[in-house]
């Protein structure tokens, strides 16, 4: 009789396999290398790709590295993902352990008063009885034998669940690295403006004390002295809003670190920490699909095969066991003498016959729930195409722009420094030192800008290939 059933068993089992959905990766809608005017800056042989490179590595500024290990201690985004892991870990092992039996153990007493008119099976008794009973049993309840893969399925699709929380919790990370770095980018550009406002100011308060003795001379206009006195305010006006701008920008980095980060720490210029090593993109096929949100959304997408097969097996009768074995005697005292051993064993066999529906209802949501994560795979490399491409297209337009930037404030300055000796001359008037001023100090503010926009763009372009997990 065990042989048969052994053998239905193992029929069961083979018959059960095949109704496991099979995962096919989709083909990644990529095409096989970068846009024209990316290529060139995703085919520099010379340096490493992204994903090769570690944060450290890359963010070479000491002081930052320090803000960014005190944000990985301390930002609750990334303690939330963190803790998010262990409770999804937590939750597949439950699911695992659905595969195993669960043993335990009871023990009870029962006392209890047939009256005569009942007595022992149904027949009368001479008097009533007081029956006594004890039990010390071992055994494991309603176990399922996965002969149809249903508890497989769902192992699987948890354990999927848990490698996307690793995923999210890397993704996390990247995007807090990169977040941490452009926030202190940010603030040390606009301390770079509020010393540039800084100098402007003493700059025009010299002009205008200068143009003020002028005057008392009769070699100045009352315009001149307006017009330098509202270079003077001007450069005020710019001081208050670098200032304002600068304790926002401490404020912001204050919020990714999850702590007030000390003064030390702080930036001083972009030059010191705008240091950063130059990274590659390699291949699309062979970056992208190393990405963690990507890979988030494989996993998501395997946990939507591994559901089909739990819909499937749905169809399928499932069997659970009942078994067990253990001491039984009407007195306490002959509980552990020879003989008075029990078992059980209850095997138990269910297969919906009428359902109006509700189980091949339930394999469509699961099949739909697969083309929908399909979809949604897809759509993460496309959208990881295209910030690649803009970063890597960006990187050398950025470049020249700040080159002519840089040209441009060299001739900005040359022409203030001309037309303020051909003023102190009287060759021309101070309306012509007054554009030149304005002009050079929107040319060194453009510079500025422009230079946090590369830097900024090399972070993104360092995050967008998978670098900083």
């Amino acid at each position: 009789m065990y042989r048969k059933l052994l053998l239905l068993g193992m029929a069961f089992y083979l018959c059960g396999c095949r109704h496991q959905a099979a995962y096919q990766r989709p083909a990644p809608p990529l095409p096989e290398s970068w846009p024209k005017g990316a290529a060139v800056q995703a085919s520099a042989a010379d340096v490493p790709e992204a994903a090769s490179v570690s944060w450290r590595e890359f963010f070479a500024d000491r002081r930052l590295q320090s803000v960014i290990e005190l944000a990985l201690a301390n930002n609750r985004d990334l303690r939330i993902a963190t803790l998010n892991i262990e409770r999804i870990q937590a939750l597949y092992r439950i699911q695992r352990a659905e595969q195993f039996p669960t043993v335990g153990v009871s023990a009870s007493g029962d006392l209890y008063r047939l009256p005569k008119s009942v007595g022992f099976a149904g027949l009368t008794a001479p008097e009533a009885v007081t029956v006594q009973q004890y039990n010390i049993n071992l055994g494991s309840a309603s176990w399922e034998l996965d002969f149809f893969g249903r508890v497989r399925s769902l192992k699987s699709a948890a354990l999927e669940r848990f490698l996307a929380t690793e995923q999210a919790r890397s993704a996390t990370q990247i995007a807090l690295v990169a977040a941490v770095a452009n926030s202190y980018l940010a603030l040390a550009a606009d301390r770079e403006n509020l010393r540039l406002a800084q100098d402007t100011l003493a700059t025009q308060q010299a002009s205008y004390e200068l143009i003020l003795r002028t005057r008392e001379a009769g070699m100045a206009s009352d315009l001149d002295v307006r017009q330098a006195r509202s270079q003077v305010e001007a450069a005020r006006v710019d001081i208050a809003r670098y200032t304002g701008q600068v304790e926002l920008d401490e404020n912001a980095l204050n919020l990714l670190a999850g702590t007030t980060v000390p003064a030390n720490l702080l930036p001083g210029d972009l030059d010191s920490a705008g240091s950063l090593r130059d990274v590659r993109a390699g291949l699309p096929s062979e970056v992208l699909l190393r990405r963690p949100d990507i890979l988030l959304a494989e996993h998501q997408l395997k946990a939507a095969y591994a559901n089909i097969g739990a819909a499937r097996a749905a169809f399928f009768p499932r069997i659970a066991l009942t078994a067990g074995a253990g001491l039984m005697s009407a007195d306490l005292s002959d509980l552990f003498k020879f003989g008075a051993t029990t078992w059980n064993f209850a095997p138990q066999v269910a297969l919906p016959i009428f359902d109006a529906g509700a189980r091949k209802a339930n394999l469509k949501v699961t099949e739909v729930d697969r083309e929908a994560a399909t979809a949604e795979y897809e759509k993460a490399i496309q959208s990881a195409f295209r910030e690649v491409s803009d970063s890597l297209s960006l990187k050398t337009r950025l470049m020249e722009q700040q080159n002519a930037q840089q040209e441009l404030v060299k001739s900005v300055v040359a022409a203030h420094r001309l037309s303020e000796a051909r003023y102190k001359a009287g060759i021309d008037s101070y309306l012509s030192v007054l554009v030149a001023q304005r002009l050079m100090y929107s040319a060194q503010q453009g510079l500025i800008s422009l230079r946090m926009a590369r830097l900024g763009n090399l972070i993104t372009l360092y995050k967008v290939l998978g670098g900083g997990a």
